[in-house]
């Protein structure tokens, strides 16, 4: 999801709560602040030497130890106005990548991308995925896009189709 998209969400979405799921069944907590917003410019080589760049915006959630318990979640409208003013001290990149960073006690600090969004009643729940790593030059590498093994090869040879 583009930042444009995401703010556009939650204007249309205002009066809602808003909440993230971050792993199937999983909601960040109640006790969350936007503790941090990143513009990142990414400049890139990868291993086909082919560069790239791109901008991402990164919105960091953390869970406040001394509001555990608390059920009442952020409103849209208030994260609307901390992004907001954000943008007002460092310009967004509308067309950028928004991505979510959060982590507790029983998953790893990830930069998480938006995969959907659901409305459940006063809830806007926002779906975060993680995505894997990849190759990026497979072509340029000669890395078939479904890399296989066989099964008696106990070794990753030059040529086999293993990185």
């Amino acid at each position: 999801m583009k930042t444009s998209e995401f703010l556009e969400l939650l204007k249309e979405h205002q009066s809602k709560s808003l909440l993230f799921q971050y792993a199937p069944q999983q909601l960040v907590g109640a006790n969350y602040h936007i503790t941090e917003v990143k513009h990142i410019k990414i400049e890139s080589v990868d291993c086909g030497a082919q560069t790239d760049s791109w901008n991402e915006t990164v919105i960091q959630l953390w869970e406040s130890p001394s509001e555990l318990g608390k059920t009442e979640y952020m409103s849209s409208l208030k994260a609307l106005g901390i992004l907001n003013k954000v943008g007002k001290m460092k310009p967004y990149d509308l067309s950028s990548e928004i991505k979510f960073e959060y982590s507790n006690a029983l998953f790893h600090t990830a930069q998480l991308f938006v995969g959907d969004f659901e409305i459940y009643g006063n809830n806007l729940v926002i779906n975060l995925n993680i995505q894997k790593t990849d190759c990026k030059a497979k072509e340029l590498c000669g890395v078939p896009e479904t890399a296989t093994v066989s099964e008696d090869s106990n070794s990753c040879a030059p040529g086999s189709g293993c990185c």
